[in-house]
């Protein structure tokens, strides 16, 4: 049986991710997917790519780390 509310939330990724995956750690920001997608904007010679960013700077040791999305440019 098909949960049509987790498939249309909002965060749901059933029918694949549309943005990259970055990872911010120690303030640096790293590409774990989606390079197809950023060497095409790169290659349009785009300034701004949509990512979605797991922070593991964020939280503390007793919280969990939660995705955020946001635009690469304005890290």
């Amino acid at each position: 049986m098909l949960d049509l509310h987790t498939v249309l939330a909002t965060d749901s990724t059933f029918y694949g991710d549309l943005f990259p995956h970055v990872i911010s750690w120690r303030g640096e920001l790293y590409l774990e997917d989606g390079l197809h997608r950023a060497l095409r904007a790169a290659l349009q010679q785009r300034s701004v790519l949509h990512v979605r960013v797991l922070d593991l700077d964020g939280p503390g040791p007793s919280e969990s780390a939660s995705g955020t999305d946001v635009a690469a440019g304005d890290q």
